[in-house]
């Protein structure tokens, strides 16, 4: 696997000696702006952002999701006796401090829950349990390589070229998987990624079953897994985890620059699974509830000791965890 180059400018301080006199504001300004935007800049969390939430520290990472959900879920439900089925979304995305797409993911939690005194019928495969005494279903599209938990090493470009032209990238198909919730979040703790969630929003019943369909699609072995999925997606050879989830109506939309995926890993690639959620979802009346792709986000950050700084924050709000 190939790991994407740091391309730096040419000579040192002997080389910025022979810079006139007139174009040293202009250099000074094109080294400003190269700091500023290079893609392999590491941006410091907490720099321009309020404090981490430090009071669930102890918690775990799941458990401290799970919590949210049902903590931004309960209002939706109202008060009194629900006698109708409700269905709920949460968007998730994580990476590390560099940004890296080895170390990004984008993943989707899609929960059914049942009204008040109704069972669920026959297992269908999904996690189940109660929240406020009624039964629930849920289930996560969160495709990786099968072997992704023993085997992190993932081969997103290799070879010379291979960001720009597609038919270069050397990096094999391999099979995929859609891994639990937990499973997920497990492999961000082990690489203390940065973690985000939306949501849950409310969904109709057309979109939870959208949702089945694209779950049992990767799970019927047709499809495989590439990161960089450009030449084999429209063919359904092979898609990465954002094609995996985004489009619960149409299979695989394009994101990023020319719609070459560039960028589209993480939070971005969330982000953009979301527009699409919001534009096209809503159009045909499946997403329910408003959807503010900023102002939604919440963050979940590794902090290696209780009260510590530095921790890498991509989120307007944010809470520390450890384990």
């Amino acid at each position: 696997m190939s790991k994407e180059r740091k391309w730096l400018p040419p000579g040192g301080c002997g080389a910025q000696r022979k810079i006139s006199r007139r174009f040293k504001p202009l250099a000074s300004w094109l080294a400003t702006c190269a700091l500023l935007f290079s893609p392999g800049l590491a941006v410091h969390g907490g720099l321009l952002k309020p404090d981490v939430d430090f009071s669930n520290y102890n918690v775990p990472l799941y458990e401290q999701i799970v919590n949210r959900i049902k903590a931004k879920g309960a209002p939706e439900l109202g008060k009194g006796k629900n006698t109708r089925d409700r269905y709920f979304i949460v968007a998730f995305a994580y990476q590390d401090r560099w940004h890296t797409p080895q170390r990004s993911h984008s993943f989707i939690s899609v929960i059914h829950l049942l009204p008040a005194g109704k069972q669920l019928g026959p297992t269908s495969g999904f996690r189940t349990g109660k929240f406020k005494g009624r039964d629930f279903e849920a289930f996560t599209i969160s495709w990786v390589p099968h072997d992704f938990d023993t085997n992190p090493h993932l081969c997103v470009f290799d070879g010379f070229g291979s960001r720009l032209f597609a038919s270069w990238n050397k990096c094999p198909i391999i099979a995929g998987k859609n891994f639990t919730l937990a499973e997920t979040l497990k492999l961000a703790l082990n690489n203390k990624n940065a973690v985000g969630m939306w949501g849950p929003y409310e969904v109709r019943k057309e979109a939870f079953d959208l949702g089945v369909k694209r779950m049992r699609l990767l799970d019927g072995g047709t499809i495989r897994y590439r990161a960089d999925d450009r030449v084999y997606r429209k063919d359904r050879v092979a898609i990465n985890c954002f094609h995996a989830m985004a489009g619960l109506d149409q299979l695989y939309p394009n994101g990023g620059l020319f719609g070459s995926g560039f960028k589209m890993w993480g939070i971005n690639g969330t982000k953009r699974v979301l527009i699409e959620y919001t534009h096209v979802a809503r159009d045909k009346g499946l997403l329910l509830d408003p959807v503010n792709i900023r102002k939604d986000l919440y963050g979940f950050v590794y902090a290696p000791e209780p009260n510590s700084h530095g921790a890498y924050n991509p989120f307007p709000n944010a809470s520390a965890y450890h384990e």
